[in-house]
């Protein structure tokens, strides 16, 4: 399933996918295929993800409550 919150959180902070890779120490393909939904992060990647766009957990990677 694609993240697009994440994808938005990362377009409303200015940050190019190359720009959140170096900040949380992964490569550019991981941040691609995460938001594509393709790969599925540790939580520790989760936290420093969310901690680099100053977000939540609930916010990027909880699904909504329908």
């Amino acid at each position: 399933m694609k993240n697009l919150k994440l994808k938005a959180a990362r377009a409303g902070k200015d940050l190019s996918q190359q720009q959140l890779a170096d900040a949380v120490g992964v490569s550019r393909q991981t941040i691609n295929a995460i938001e594509k939904g393709d790969y599925n992060p540790t939580i520790k990647l989760c936290i420093a993800i969310c901690q680099a766009l100053n977000k939540t957990l609930d916010e990027l990677f909880w699904p909504a409550e329908e």
